[in-house]
């Protein structure tokens, strides 16, 4: 019996493109070893079932559920049926605030937990595969209708029976309420470091990108996502870092330089923080890396 394909991550896959929008529609990979993206992931399963690691829980889904979580904490498809098939799409932060989701959802979705829900319909499985195709068309004003129509699929979420995994939150506090200002500065500000994380650049900078003050442009971004800035400029240069990994010429310390890091220690201990071992150790212990 063929062996069962696996996932890779690279250069052009989601760790790869961390500011990009990506939308899917085929059978899902086995992955070998967590990974993590600076996207939030929308997964509609279509046929069969999959079953998920979580970075602090397993969940199991059969055809018509949908999940949504933070792809920033490390996760792993380790099973699936051998019929399985999945759409959805990995969606940037600022797509993710455009979201009119309760505010407790969001919060416990950017601080580990996920939403499943299982009312879902036939029509899901249409327009799952028509938003793909529309993302695909090479239209730029198709592929705007298919990702607005998504999202506002998404927002639906908050009207039918849903669940959030784990069902209590440990150790979080509540997010608290924000102004729809508030949401357009955190979007501004996402989209500056996207467009600049692979530079040097700090709070001053990201919030003037956003003409808020540096002290105010922390604390609703902390409040928001559950992360500093720092840690979120951290998430993008590890997952891209975390596909240039995969190549097998990959040179760790021009990882660490062409990734956005200042020094190999400060890459070092930042990817050892999120991957539990060292860049090195990820490289080597990649598929065909030896």
């Amino acid at each position: 019996m063929p062996e069962r394909p696996f996932y890779q991550p690279g250069a052009s896959s989601v760790e790869g493109l961390p500011m990009a929008l990506q939308m899917f529609h085929n059978h899902p990979l086995v992955m070998l070893k967590p990974h993590w993206h600076a996207q939030v992931e929308v997964n509609f399963i279509v046929r069969g079932s999959v079953h998920y690691r979580m970075n602090e829980h397993e969940i199991s889904l059969t055809a018509g559920d949908m999940c949504l979580f933070w792809g920033g904490l490390p996760h792993q498809m380790d099973d699936l049926s051998d019929d399985a098939i999945y759409a959805g799409a990995h969606l940037p932060l600022v797509h993710f605030f455009r979201l009119h989701l309760p505010t407790d959802i969001r919060h416990r979705l950017m601080t580990g937990a996920t939403l499943v829900t299982s009312a879902t319909d036939p029509a899901d499985h249409h327009n799952f595969e028509r938003w793909n195709r529309y993302f695909r068309s090479g239209d730029p004003a198709i592929t705007e209708h298919g990702v607005n129509e998504l999202l506002l699929r998404l927002e639906r979420v908050r009207f039918e029976p849903y669940r959030l995994v784990p069902e209590t939150a440990i150790g979080q506090e509540t997010g608290g309420p924000f102004d729809q200002q508030s949401l357009r500065n955190v979007g501004r500000m996402c989209d500056f470091i996207a467009e600049n994380f692979l530079y040097e650049i700090d709070c001053v900078d990201i919030a003037a990108a956003a003409d808020i003050h540096p002290k105010y442009a922390m604390s609703i971004f902390k409040k928001s996502t559950g992360m500093t800035l720092n840690e979120y400029m951290n998430l993008l240069r590890l997952s891209y870092a975390q596909a240039l990994l995969m190549h097998e010429d990959a040179n760790v310390l021009r990882v660490a330089m062409d990734s956005g890091f200042g020094s190999l220690s400060a890459f070092n201990k930042s990817f050892r923080k999120l991957a539990g071992m060292s860049p090195s150790d990820f490289r080597r212990g990649a598929v065909g890396v030896r």
